[in-house]
């Protein structure tokens, strides 16, 4: 890990700004995308750039909306044809979603959403709130950054297993990267609310990575299973050093500072997916679990 660490007090206008950007991006998709387990259908994907909504579909439209942070830019493809959107401070979230949405309807793409926001404590509607929004673009590089490194090494832990799987993306209402490992093994959320009713209604491990807010500075990669285990389960064979189980949240920790300090950083972010997939699927009672590390009948590659 070698890109610039960024924390939260040094970005959170900026950060926020893309946050509000990714619900209206994540809602867009949510209205179209073909529904899946644990809400994966509305995942923003990486990109070189920014995120994507990836490709969807309206009648015979073919669209797809990226957010582009080198170029300071939303970008609404239609048909071939694109439109764009900058970004910069002074505008509001009314002023993107206005923006947003009469260049989709420029090209007969009638979609609506609801516009309040998800899983944030900002309660203000999307296309209503006109508050001046700041953002500062080699900011939101360097978050980018941390995204996309986070990607690479949950890639490289996911990627061969032999299991089914929620690929690394961006969650929108968490504004986090995250992939997820399921058993498949039902097990329904006993509240009645929608959205984890939807995500949690299978035994899983979610593997993470946050960029924190007004209570942790520091960006963190965490590991949370379902269901919530609320016991004390540090331990000898938890790695690296330096993570930690918060039995409050049923969540690992493992903070970037951490990492850097670590002889080998890459090694130490494996160690701790490594290390917490195997104490938790322990605790869960997962079955066969060994034969997901089965090793690929493939030809070794190269990816450093």
């Amino acid at each position: 890990m070698t890109m610039e660490i960024i924390r939260h007090s040094e970005w959170k206008d900026t950060k926020f700004t893309l946050h509000l950007i990714s619900q209206i991006l994540g809602k867009i998709k949510l209205e179209r995308a073909q529904q899946e387990p644990q809400w994966a259908h509305v995942t923003l994907p990486l990109t070189p750039s920014g995120f994507t909504t990836g490709l969807l579909f309206e009648k015979e439209h073919v669209f797809q909306l990226d957010v582009d942070i080198p170029n300071s830019l939303i970008l609404i493809h239609v048909d071939g044809k694109t439109e764009s959107v900058i970004i910069e401070s002074s505008k509001s979230i009314r002023d993107y979603f206005d923006e947003i949405f009469h260049k989709l309807q420029k090209h007969d793409l009638n979609v609506s959403i609801n516009p309040k926001p998800q899983e944030m404590a900002y309660k203000q509607l999307l296309n209503e709130d006109s508050t001046p929004l700041l953002y500062h673009k080699e900011s939101a590089l360097k978050g980018l950054r941390l995204f996309q490194e986070a990607v690479k090494e949950q890639t490289k832990f996911i990627g061969p297993l032999r299991c089914r799987k929620v690929k690394p993306a961006l969650f929108w209402g968490t504004f986090d990267v995250s992939m997820i490992i399921l058993p498949g093994i039902m097990e329904p959320f006993p509240e009645d609310k929608i959205i984890e009713k939807a995500a949690f209604d299978e035994q899983m491990i979610e593997f993470g990575f946050w960029l924190g807010d007004e209570q942790v500075d520091v960006p963190s990669y965490f590991v949370l299973p379902y269901p919530f285990i609320n016991k004390d389960l540090d331990g000898t064979s938890l790695k690296p050093e330096g993570a930690y189980f918060d039995s409050a949240l049923s969540e690992y920790f493992l903070n970037v500072e951490t990492i850097r300090s670590a002889g080998v950083p890459q090694k130490a972010v494996q160690d701790f997916f490594h290390s917490t997939f195997d104490i938790l699927s322990g605790e869960l009672g997962w079955q066969g679990c060994s034969n997901y590390f089965i090793p690929l009948e493939m030809k070794p590659q190269n990816t450093e």
